[in-house]
Parts: structure tokens; C-alpha cells; sequence
């Protein structure tokens, strides 16, 4: 770094032509911008600048290294400053990952509200249902909706826990439902990331019960299980939150009601930084802050 000052100061003497101001534009004593000019000079074995008891002016060599490394200092210059920005808790970009159904329905909102407190922060978001290599992908945090996290190679932030329930469709044979043991693997629309089976285990306090679904459908999306539900072609195992506007409406159906899966955790989870940078520090407490209120609002 010691060139880069070096050259900086070059390129300054060479705009203004007067090293006293450059020495007061750098923090520096006139003697010190002698010395690193002369010091350049030494180090190119040309001369740079045409000196006078009255004033500096550049020499041709001088002039023409001056145009020459402009556009490399410059370069310097802006990519120093963005580095810096990035760490600021006030200034870069963030690239994230979210649940399709969550990015659509409650990030929104806490982006906007986010963004007007800190209007020099952009994002990038993408959403996918399903766990994403976030260091593979290049993504500075994710947001998840899952069972306790066992990946010992990012580091996990639970905000909130997130409560599952049985959903069908009005009126359909599954609302007079008692015990789970009346349903059958093909009447269990499965969530599955890879589209494969999965066990619901569900308890009333005093016991359990366990059911293999996914045998006859499974997706990777709430939305679709939802709409099936509602259709009528079996029960679906969702998120309250996701469903909330579902049971308002009469589309969808609480069943089973005594009896509960295990909860799930909204989590955020980051590459494993030795210490979060200050933008992604500065939006996961933001964002922990809010989430409440919103899941409270939608269920």
C-alpha cells in the first residue's frame, strides 16, 4: 500500500501543481511530499516534475506516467471504497435466500421498512423452497423454515419458533376425523424438498401417533399442498402462518386439532464468518425484530 500512497500523492501534485496543498489536502507536512516525490522519482529514475522557488510543473515523463496510472489509481481508489462500504452497517448489498411462500408474503414489507432506514444498503433476494448451498451460491444469509438445524458448517440463528398444523378441506371426510390413525399414507400430502416421503409425528400430550405420508403426492411447495387440501385430495401438514389467510377464508380447515407436530424454527443461517459483517449484523437483528409482529399479524 505504500505505492498506492506514493502514487496518490503523485497524482495529486500533478492536479494542483502546488505541494504545500497537497500537503494540507493529506494530512502531511510539505517536506513529507518532497520526500515521497523525490522517493518516486528515485524509484523510476526519471524526473518528474520541473521544481522553482515559484512553482511545480510536470515534466513530460511526468505527464505522461500521470495519464497512465490515473485510470489504475482510480480503479484502486473505488474498489478500496467499496470494500469499506461493504463493511459498514450502513452501506452495501446483500444477497439473500428465502422460502418462495415467505419471500412473497412477509419479506416484502420488512425489506421496505428495512431499506428506509438504511437507503444505501441494496439487496439481491432469491427465493426457493429448499436448502440452498449458501457458500457454494454466494449467498450472504438465507432465510429458513426447518427442524433444528444440524449443519456444523454455517452458522444458525434462530428467530422464532413456527407452528404447524393439519389442514383439509371443508366439509370433507377428514374434518370429523378423532385420531390419526384414520388416515392412510395416500391421504397425506407431503412437503418434501426433494419431493420424496415423509413421517408425521404427531402427539395430543398424552400420546403419539406416527403416519408415513407422501406415498401418492409430495412437493416442494406449500402453496400446491395447500391448494390440493382444499381440493379435497387428502390433509397437509403446513406452517400456521402459511395457511392463516386459508382458514379466514373458509378455503381450508383445521383438522385433527388435538393432536400437534413438532414445531419448526424460522432461522437465518450464514456462511461461517469469523464475526457477521456489520450490513449482515445490521439487517438480522432488523429483521428479528420485526418478524414477530408479522407472523402475530398473518396468524
Amino acid at each position: 500500500m505504500n505505492d498506492y500512497k506514493l502514487l496518490r500523492t503523485f497524482l495529486l501534485a500533478a492536479e494542483k501543481r502546488n505541494f504545500a496543498q497537497v500537503a494540507r489536502e493529506l494530512d502531511m507536512t510539505p517536506a513529507a511530499v518532497t520526500r515521497a516525490i523525490a522517493a518516486l522519482e528515485e524509484d523510476l529514475g526519471v524526473q518528474l516534475f520541473v521544481r522553482t522557488t515559484r512553482q511545480v510543473s510536470l515534466t513530460t515523463d511526468g505527464a505522461i506516467f500521470a495519464a497512465q496510472i490515473q485510470p489504475a489509481v482510480q480503479a484502486l481508489d473505488n474498489a478500496r471504497k467499496d470494500l469499506m462500504n461493504t463493511h459498514k452497517a450502513d452501506h452495501g448489498r446483500l444477497r439473500i435466500s428465502a422460502p418462495t411462500w415467505f419471500g412473497q408474503q412477509v419479506l416484502p414489507p420488512i425489506l421496505s421498512a428495512f431499506r428506509e432506514r438504511y437507503p444505501k444498503i441494496s439487496f439481491e433476494i432469491s427465493l426457493a423452497d429448499g436448502l440452498v448451498n449458501i457458500i457454494d451460491d454466494d449467498y450472504d444469509l438465507a432465510i429458513r423454515i426447518s427442524a433444528a438445524p444440524s449443519d456444523k458448517f454455517t452458522i444458525w440463528r434462530k428467530i422464532s419458533v413456527v407452528h404447524r398444523i393439519l389442514v383439509a378441506a371443508p366439509g370433507s371426510r377428514f374434518c370429523d376425523m378423532k385420531h390419526p390413525n384414520e388416515l392412510i399414507p395416500d391421504d397425506c400430502l407431503a412437503y418434501s424438498g426433494d419431493s420424496k416421503r415423509e413421517t408425521w409425528t404427531l402427539s395430543d400430550g398424552s400420546g403419539s401417533a406416527t403416519i408415513s405420508a407422501g406415498r401418492a403426492v409430495s412437493a416442494n411447495s406449500g402453496e400446491v399442498l395447500a391448494s390440493m387440501a382444499a381440493d379435497g385430495a387428502g390433509v397437509a401438514m403446513l406452517p400456521k402462518f402459511h395457511v392463516a389467510e386459508h382458514l379466514r377464508t373458509g378455503r381450508l380447515a383445521h383438522v385433527l386439532q388435538d393432536w400437534s407436530p413438532p414445531d419448526l424454527w424460522l432461522t437465518l443461517y450464514y456462511p461461517p464468518y469469523q464475526a457477521l459483517p456489520p450490513r449482515i449484523a445490521s439487517f438480522s437483528k432488523f429483521f428479528e425484530q420485526q418478524i414477530p409482529a408479522f407472523i402475530s399479524a398473518i396468524e
